[in-house]
């Protein structure tokens, strides 16, 4: 076969440090507007992202060159360095260390997406770290808890 036809799907997740409540309804549409750039430069695609002030959820059409890792590590970084850019109150805007990536298959992308829709919904009666566990319970992810939050 000539071509290299690949799908993979990814729902990332990851919060800003400590959780911290900067990500403001005034500046939530440009950072995801942004995060869509990275993600494109990255030939990958980016199909939904919505969050809440302390964290994002990101369905990513992966690239087939590109590792999920070298994708979120640009994420954070990128976007970081913007959102510092836009005033003194994300002056110490940071990312948590680590991030969630969990396989979603083609059947599952409807849910996901609606999922990720009603964040805010969700998070009106469950916090991200709840979230997260709930997470890494449903893939069936080994992890120390200890290890989990910055």
């Amino acid at each position: 076969m000539p071509q290299s036809l690949v799908k993979m799907l990814v729902h990332l997740v990851f919060s800003t440090k400590n959780r911290a409540r900067l990500i403001t309804p005034e500046i939530e549409v440009e950072l995801f507007g942004y995060i869509h750039g990275i993600v494109e430069n990255n030939q990958s695609k980016l199909i939904l992202a919505n969050g809440t002030e302390n964290h994002v959820h990101l369905l990513i059409s992966l690239g087939k060159t590109m590792t999920i890792s070298e994708l979120v590590g640009d994420i954070k970084r990128d976007s970081s360095k913007w959102i510092k850019t836009k005033g003194s109150e994300f002056r110490d805007f940071h990312w948590q260390e680590g991030y969630g990536a969990f396989s979603v298959g083609q059947t599952q992308v409807r849910e996901v997406m609606q999922y990720i829709a009603r964040q805010k919904e969700h998070h009106a009666q469950r916090n991200f770290e709840d979230e997260f566990r709930y997470f890494l319970k449903k893939y069936e992810i080994e992890h120390d808890e200890r290890y989990v939050w910055d």
